[in-house]
């Protein structure tokens, strides 16, 4: 294998595992704050997860379009499209899932596109996601680096996030445009999905993947891209090396220097934030680059990250999918002292409560040592994936 397609492994395993750490704490309300995301502007270790594997994808994307450029529009377009309509299809699928729910009786009922809640709200699958906005912001970057080619596709990502800081400014609430209330992009998801398929995390319907707001994230795509079509070109160089911690480090303190006038904002995607963000990923593959390549650095280490980015999409997918469909597994716990009724847990949430819970006095370490547990078991897994050389691709 190519010692650069390794230092991509082990970038975007690393990513994996950190995602799956973050989405799955024993209790979502004792969370070291290092593994919370910012509650709006700013950013936490946590909020470089997303557009990290974003930069991932589009660097892998620098390896095979040349293949594509070679076989031609129709073979790209093939593709592009299938790759795309799967990945957004099975984020779709995982928003569904299980498919089933319980209501109020406890019985299983089938879970339909809407439905009406316990309170009368109508709730409904929720159209956009992770999965999602990647399949988009992949389709879209592929576009733009097919037909416009390297400069192309670097002017084309900067008129994208001119064009959206300016509609987040002119469209948004006059007196603040970059607030949960105030953000132009949330009206459009409404309008478009109905409020049912809308996330609902942030108290009102507002979605931190939303159509809008997946503008910028498709530069984040096109950055890996020009990024990995870098590293090809000048090979195994300190040239390349020194050239990707100075452009790491500009785009580091345009993300900032931006900052001061359109904040840094996960949850809006803003342009800030994809330069930031685009910056620290650069300067992160330097470094594994230099300490992989350069200093032949493979170890232990190297190897555990480096089999969550062999099946990336696959673990992504089990990790969300497996403790949903677990949930309608149901162990009694304890027995309500009020209603006097038994409580039922999931087989992980029994799991925390009996095992990690009560490891120490301060609930987050209990918290995090099931995070630790879920990246333990799931690398188990596509650890033996990777021994007998099975590799789920899209």
């Amino acid at each position: 294998m190519n010692q650069r397609y390794y230092s991509l492994d082990v970038f975007r395993g690393a990513t994996v595992a950190l995602m799956i750490l973050v989405n799955n704490p024993g209790s979502w309300s004792h969370i070291y704050a290092p593994l919370e995301h910012a509650a709006w502007h700013g950013c936490t270790p946590t909020d470089l997860v997303f557009p990290f594997f974003l930069f991932a994808v589009g660097n892998a994307m620098a390896f095979v379009m040349p293949k594509f450029e070679k076989e031609g529009a129709a073979f790209f377009w093939k593709k592009v499209i299938k790759r795309t309509v799967l990945i957004f299809l099975i984020g779709l699928l995982l928003n569904w899932s299980p498919f089933v729910l319980y209501n109020p009786q406890d019985q299983l009922v089938l879970k339909g596109w809407e439905w009406i809640t316990k309170s009368g709200n109508i709730a409904g699958i929720r159209v956009m996601g992770v999965l999602q906005r990647i399949a988009l912001s992949y389709f879209f970057a592929s576009v733009i680096v097919y037909y416009c080619k390297t400069k192309g596709a670097f002017v084309v990502s900067g008129i994208i996030l001119l064009i959206y800081w300016l509609l987040s400014f002119v469209l948004g609430d006059a007196a603040d445009p970059y607030t949960l209330q105030g953000f132009f992009g949330t009206n459009v998801d409404i309008r478009l999905f109905g409020v049912a398929h809308v996330y609902k995390g942030e108290g009102v319907p507002f979605d931190p993947e939303g159509l809008v707001s997946t503008t910028a994230a498709i530069v984040q795509v096109i950055f890996g891209y020009l990024t990995g079509q870098y590293i090809q070109q000048k090979g195994k160089s300190f040239e390349m090396l020194t050239h990707l911690f100075v452009a790491g480090a500009v785009l580091l303190l345009a993300g900032y220097c931006w900052d001061m006038v359109y904040p840094i904002n996960k949850k809006i995607w803003t342009s800030s934030y994809t330069i930031y963000t685009s910056g620290l990923a650069i300067i992160s593959l330097a470094v594994l680059i230099y300490l992989i390549e350069f200093k032949e650095k493979k170890n232990t280490f190297t190897k555990f990250f480096d089999v969550f980015g062999k099946n990336p999409l696959f673990i992504f997918v089990l990790s969300g999918f497996l403790p949903r469909v677990l949930a309608l597994i149901r162990i009694q716990n304890a027995v309500d002292p009020v209603t006097g009724k038994p409580v039922y847990l999931p087989p992980f949430g029994w799991f925390y409560e009996h095992i990690c819970k009560n490891i120490a006095t301060d609930l987050r370490m209990g918290s995090l040592v099931y995070a630790l547990c879920m990246i333990a078991f799931y690398w188990s897994i596509v650890y033996v994936m990777d021994k007998k050389k099975i590799y789920v691709k899209v």
